[in-house]
């Protein structure tokens, strides 16, 4: 009790001011005018520090919690200067995030043993604060969240094979954790950010078993995406070689003897036609063929 103890002293020292003071002043006497010139230095003094009581700063990143006898406000302070009861006692709780490491062994589905390293990223909720304070108290982390946090790990890692720490599945493991953990804890007044796994160990020959098996189902997709490609060669081939013939058959069907007689006649014009052409003999029959001969 700061304040009471100065506001004591100041009004001490204000009695023996006053009756310094009127004792100089009936007297005329230098001690007494000294005893009332110290006495009112320490009345001045320890007013001051007695009204700086009913001022309080909230340092950026905390609130201020009242707490008035044991009956704790509601009403929380804000960051800044506030102006407070100098009696009542103001306890500052950080809100800023804050992380907590666990390193844990904790079973797979399957019986095994894992070696999981998980962080948790939390504040303090604002408006929780007051309520915190009065069912928990300052040091609310080792009560409200480590245990749970330890708990939920373990019970949502049971629920997945061992490999799939190593996989896509870590992540869904991750956001199992965040949504299961803010369920339990959230209603207390702790507001969980992430929890993100930071690393995960498995015994030697297990881990290189799981590499192993995964490098297979890999190389198996490999060789799947690999045959689909050559079936889809084939095909391709098979239809070109299918258009091919589509084609020749349509131009079989489509020649004749009058168009081949038609051909050769134009054929024997543009012989005939050329500079290099001297004597052009037609062949005997009514389909037969011209001889070209040169004369040079």
């Amino acid at each position: 009790m700061i304040f009471l103890f100065f506001f004591m002293v100041a009004l001490v020292a204000f009695i023996i001011w006053r009756a310094s003071r009127k004792r100089a002043a009936e007297s005329q006497d230098t001690t007494s005018r000294a005893g009332a010139a110290v006495s009112g230095a320490v009345t001045l003094i320890a007013g001051l520090l007695a009204l700086s009581q009913c001022f309080t700063v909230i340092p950026a990143g905390h609130i201020g919690v009242v707490d008035f006898f044991g009956t704790v406000q509601e009403i929380t302070l804000k960051s800044g200067i506030n102006f407070v009861n100098p009696l009542a006692e103001i306890i500052k709780m950080s809100i800023q995030t804050q992380e907590i490491k666990e390193t844990m062994d904790s079973p797979s589905k399957e019986g095994l043993t894992t070696q999981i390293e998980v962080s948790v990223l939390f504040h303090l909720n604002p408006d929780r604060a007051a309520e915190v304070y009065k069912t928990v108290g300052q040091n609310y982390s080792p009560v409200i969240l480590e245990p749970q946090f330890r708990s939920v790990c373990r019970s949502v890692t049971a629920l997945y094979e061992a490999k799939a720490l190593y996989t896509s599945e870590r992540g869904m493991l991750e956001s199992l954790i965040f949504d299961d953990l803010k369920k339990v804890v959230e209603p207390r007044g702790v507001t969980i950010e992430s929890t993100p796994m930071r690393r995960v160990g498995l015994p030697a020959g297990l881990s290189a078993a799981i590499e192993e098996k995964l490098r297979m189902e890999q190389e198996s997709q490999r060789m799947q995406f690999v045959l689909t490609k050559e079936r889809q060669e084939a095909d391709r081939k098979r239809i070109e070689a299918q258009g091919i013939s589509d084609f020749q058959k349509i131009v079989t069907l489509g020649i004749s003897e009058n168009l081949l007689r038609w051909k050769g006649i134009e054929a024997t014009l543009k012989i005939a036609e050329s500079n290099n052409t001297k004597v052009v003999i037609v062949g005997s029959g009514k389909s037969g063929l011209p001889i070209i001969l040169d004369t040079k």
